[in-house]
Protein backbone atom coordinates (compact mmCIF):
# COMPACT_ATOMS: atom_id res chain seq x y z
CA UNK A 1 0.00 0.00 0.00
CA UNK A 2 2.67 2.53 1.05
CA UNK A 3 4.77 1.72 -2.01
CA UNK A 4 1.75 2.21 -4.27
CA UNK A 5 0.94 5.56 -2.70
CA UNK A 6 4.53 6.71 -3.09
CA UNK A 7 4.65 5.72 -6.75
CA UNK A 8 1.41 7.55 -7.51
CA UNK A 9 2.45 10.73 -5.73
CA UNK A 10 5.93 10.66 -7.29
CA UNK A 11 4.30 10.23 -10.70
CA UNK A 12 2.12 13.27 -10.12
CA UNK A 13 5.11 15.33 -9.00
CA UNK A 14 7.06 14.24 -12.07
CA UNK A 15 4.24 15.33 -14.34
CA UNK A 16 4.22 18.74 -12.73
CA UNK A 17 8.00 19.03 -12.98
CA UNK A 18 7.91 18.26 -16.68
CA UNK A 19 5.31 20.93 -17.17
CA UNK A 20 7.49 23.42 -15.30
CA UNK A 21 4.59 24.71 -13.22
CA UNK A 22 3.29 24.36 -9.70
CA UNK A 23 0.52 21.79 -9.21
CA UNK A 24 -2.94 22.91 -10.24
CA UNK A 25 -5.88 22.48 -7.90
CA UNK A 26 -6.99 19.51 -9.99
CA UNK A 27 -3.60 17.82 -9.69
CA UNK A 28 -3.51 18.49 -5.95
CA UNK A 29 -6.96 16.93 -5.67
CA UNK A 30 -5.73 13.71 -7.27
CA UNK A 31 -2.69 13.65 -4.99
CA UNK A 32 -4.82 14.33 -1.89
CA UNK A 33 -7.21 11.54 -2.87
CA UNK A 34 -4.26 9.17 -3.22
CA UNK A 35 -3.07 10.04 0.29
CA UNK A 36 -6.59 9.84 1.68
CA UNK A 37 -6.36 13.42 2.92
CA UNK A 38 -10.09 14.04 3.25
CA UNK A 39 -9.68 17.53 4.69
CA UNK A 40 -7.64 18.68 1.71
CA UNK A 41 -9.96 16.91 -0.73
CA UNK A 42 -12.91 18.84 0.70
CA UNK A 43 -10.98 22.11 0.65
CA UNK A 44 -9.92 21.67 -2.95
CA UNK A 45 -13.43 20.75 -4.05
CA UNK A 46 -14.80 23.80 -2.26
CA UNK A 47 -12.20 25.87 -4.08
CA UNK A 48 -13.32 24.66 -7.49
CA UNK A 49 -11.13 21.63 -8.23
CA UNK A 50 -12.82 19.32 -10.71
CA UNK A 51 -13.74 15.74 -9.84
CA UNK A 52 -13.58 14.99 -13.58
CA UNK A 53 -9.95 16.11 -14.01
CA UNK A 54 -7.49 13.39 -15.02
CA UNK A 55 -3.79 12.68 -14.75
CA UNK A 56 -1.49 11.18 -17.37
CA UNK A 57 -2.88 7.70 -16.65
CA UNK A 58 -6.40 8.90 -17.30
CA UNK A 59 -7.16 8.62 -13.58
CA UNK A 60 -9.66 10.87 -11.90
CA UNK A 61 -9.25 11.63 -8.21
CA UNK A 62 -11.75 8.86 -7.51
CA UNK A 63 -9.73 6.40 -9.54
CA UNK A 64 -6.61 7.37 -7.60
CA UNK A 65 -8.48 6.89 -4.32
CA UNK A 66 -9.70 3.49 -5.52
CA UNK A 67 -6.19 2.33 -6.41
CA UNK A 68 -5.00 3.37 -2.96
CA UNK A 69 -8.15 1.99 -1.27
CA UNK A 70 -8.88 5.34 0.35
CA UNK A 71 -12.50 4.73 1.27
CA UNK A 72 -13.30 8.02 3.01
CA UNK A 73 -11.82 10.07 0.18
CA UNK A 74 -13.83 8.01 -2.28
CA UNK A 75 -17.03 8.75 -0.33
CA UNK A 76 -16.39 12.48 -0.53
CA UNK A 77 -15.57 12.39 -4.23
CA UNK A 78 -18.62 10.32 -5.13
CA UNK A 79 -20.82 12.65 -3.11
CA UNK A 80 -19.30 15.54 -5.08
CA UNK A 81 -20.33 13.92 -8.36
CA UNK A 82 -17.31 11.88 -9.42
CA UNK A 83 -18.18 9.39 -12.16
CA UNK A 84 -17.79 5.82 -10.93
CA UNK A 85 -17.82 4.62 -14.55
CA UNK A 86 -15.12 6.96 -15.92
CA UNK A 87 -12.52 4.78 -17.62
CA UNK A 88 -8.77 5.38 -17.57
CA UNK A 89 -6.20 4.68 -20.27
CA UNK A 90 -6.36 0.95 -19.49
CA UNK A 91 -10.17 0.87 -19.71
CA UNK A 92 -10.59 0.48 -15.95
CA UNK A 93 -13.12 2.54 -14.04
CA UNK A 94 -13.38 2.99 -10.27
CA UNK A 95 -16.20 0.44 -10.30
CA UNK A 96 -14.36 -2.10 -12.46
CA UNK A 97 -11.08 -1.72 -10.58
CA UNK A 98 -12.74 -1.95 -7.15
CA UNK A 99 -14.50 -5.11 -8.26
CA UNK A 100 -11.41 -6.72 -9.72
CA UNK A 101 -8.98 -5.83 -6.95
CA UNK A 102 -10.94 -6.58 -3.80
CA UNK A 103 -11.80 -3.00 -2.83
CA UNK A 104 -15.06 -4.13 -1.23
CA UNK A 105 -16.09 -0.92 0.51
CA UNK A 106 -15.42 1.18 -2.57
CA UNK A 107 -17.20 -1.39 -4.73
CA UNK A 108 -20.28 -0.94 -2.55
CA UNK A 109 -20.03 2.82 -2.92
CA UNK A 110 -19.79 2.58 -6.71
CA UNK A 111 -22.77 0.23 -6.90
CA UNK A 112 -24.85 2.61 -4.81
CA UNK A 113 -23.77 5.47 -7.09
CA UNK A 114 -24.95 3.86 -10.32
CA UNK A 115 -22.16 1.58 -11.49
CA UNK A 116 -22.74 0.32 -15.02
CA UNK A 117 -23.03 -3.44 -14.55
CA UNK A 118 -22.60 -4.00 -18.29
CA UNK A 119 -19.33 -2.07 -18.50
CA UNK A 120 -16.29 -4.14 -19.37
CA UNK A 121 -12.53 -3.97 -18.92
CA UNK A 122 -9.88 -4.23 -21.62
CA UNK A 123 -10.39 -7.99 -21.76
CA UNK A 124 -14.10 -7.58 -22.36
CA UNK A 125 -14.96 -8.84 -18.90
CA UNK A 126 -17.41 -7.48 -16.36
CA UNK A 127 -16.31 -6.78 -12.78
CA UNK A 128 -17.53 -10.23 -11.75
CA UNK A 129 -15.05 -12.16 -13.88
CA UNK A 130 -11.76 -10.87 -12.36
CA UNK A 131 -13.33 -10.80 -8.89
CA UNK A 132 -14.02 -14.53 -9.26
CA UNK A 133 -10.67 -15.31 -10.88
CA UNK A 134 -8.68 -13.51 -8.18
CA UNK A 135 -10.61 -15.05 -5.30
CA UNK A 136 -12.33 -11.94 -3.97
CA UNK A 137 -15.24 -13.88 -2.54
CA UNK A 138 -16.92 -10.95 -0.77
CA UNK A 139 -16.81 -8.90 -3.96
CA UNK A 140 -18.41 -11.82 -5.78
CA UNK A 141 -21.15 -11.96 -3.15
CA UNK A 142 -21.76 -8.24 -3.50
CA UNK A 143 -21.89 -8.32 -7.29
CA UNK A 144 -24.26 -11.28 -7.29
CA UNK A 145 -26.75 -9.21 -5.29
CA UNK A 146 -27.13 -7.09 -8.43
CA UNK A 147 -28.46 -7.90 -11.90
CA UNK A 148 -24.99 -8.48 -13.32
CA UNK A 149 -24.82 -11.12 -16.05
CA UNK A 150 -23.36 -14.19 -14.36
CA UNK A 151 -22.82 -15.85 -17.76
CA UNK A 152 -21.08 -12.95 -19.49
CA UNK A 153 -18.28 -14.18 -21.76
CA UNK A 154 -15.13 -12.09 -22.13
CA UNK A 155 -12.98 -11.78 -25.25
CA UNK A 156 -10.96 -14.82 -24.21
CA UNK A 157 -14.11 -16.91 -24.19
CA UNK A 158 -14.29 -17.23 -20.41
CA UNK A 159 -17.09 -16.68 -17.91
CA UNK A 160 -16.63 -16.04 -14.20
CA UNK A 161 -17.27 -19.74 -13.58
CA UNK A 162 -14.70 -20.73 -16.18
CA UNK A 163 -12.09 -18.44 -14.62
CA UNK A 164 -12.84 -19.98 -11.23
CA UNK A 165 -12.41 -23.55 -12.45
CA UNK A 166 -9.59 -23.50 -14.96
CA UNK A 167 -6.41 -22.59 -13.09
CA UNK A 168 -4.38 -25.06 -11.02
CA UNK A 169 -4.26 -25.20 -7.22
CA UNK A 170 -7.68 -23.73 -6.57
CA UNK A 171 -8.58 -24.01 -2.89
CA UNK A 172 -11.53 -23.43 -0.57
CA UNK A 173 -12.00 -19.79 -1.62
CA UNK A 174 -12.50 -20.61 -5.28
CA UNK A 175 -14.65 -23.60 -4.37
CA UNK A 176 -16.91 -21.22 -2.44
CA UNK A 177 -16.97 -18.84 -5.39
CA UNK A 178 -17.98 -21.68 -7.69
CA UNK A 179 -20.85 -22.50 -5.31
CA UNK A 180 -22.00 -18.89 -5.33
CA UNK A 181 -21.85 -18.61 -9.11
CA UNK A 182 -23.75 -21.85 -9.67
CA UNK A 183 -26.39 -20.83 -7.14
CA UNK A 184 -26.76 -17.55 -9.03
CA UNK A 185 -27.43 -19.37 -12.31
CA UNK A 186 -24.00 -19.81 -13.85
CA UNK A 187 -24.19 -22.26 -16.75
CA UNK A 188 -21.92 -25.23 -15.93
CA UNK A 189 -21.83 -26.26 -19.59
CA UNK A 190 -21.02 -22.96 -21.27
CA UNK A 191 -17.76 -23.75 -23.13
CA UNK A 192 -14.87 -21.50 -24.06
CA UNK A 193 -14.01 -20.52 -27.65
CA UNK A 194 -12.40 -23.93 -28.13
CA UNK A 195 -15.41 -25.87 -26.94
CA UNK A 196 -13.89 -26.82 -23.58
CA UNK A 197 -16.36 -26.82 -20.69
CA UNK A 198 -15.75 -25.60 -17.12
CA UNK A 199 -15.82 -29.22 -15.93
CA UNK A 200 -13.17 -30.28 -18.43
CA UNK A 201 -10.99 -27.34 -17.37
CA UNK A 202 -11.48 -28.14 -13.67
CA UNK A 203 -10.52 -31.77 -14.20
CA UNK A 204 -7.46 -30.86 -16.26
CA UNK A 205 -6.35 -28.43 -13.54
CA UNK A 206 -6.87 -30.97 -10.78
CA UNK A 207 -9.56 -28.94 -9.03
CA UNK A 208 -11.54 -31.92 -7.76
CA UNK A 209 -13.90 -30.10 -5.41
CA UNK A 210 -14.90 -27.63 -8.10
CA UNK A 211 -15.26 -30.48 -10.59
CA UNK A 212 -17.60 -32.25 -8.15
CA UNK A 213 -19.71 -29.11 -7.82
CA UNK A 214 -19.94 -28.79 -11.58
CA UNK A 215 -20.98 -32.43 -11.98
CA UNK A 216 -23.63 -32.01 -9.30
CA UNK A 217 -24.95 -29.00 -11.24
CA UNK A 218 -25.19 -31.02 -14.45
CA UNK A 219 -21.80 -30.16 -15.85
CA UNK A 220 -20.39 -32.37 -18.60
Amino acid sequence: MKKTLLLIVVGLMASVARAGTSPSADQRLIAAATRGDVVEVKQLLAGGASVQARDEHGWTALMAATHANQVEAAKVLIAAGSDVNAKDNLQDSPYLYAGAEGRLEILRLTLAAGADLKSTNRFGGTALIPAAEKGHVENVRELLKTKIDVNHVNRLGWTALMETAMKKKRGPIHTEIAKLLLAAGANPNLPDHHGVTPLAHAERAGNREIADLLKAAGGK
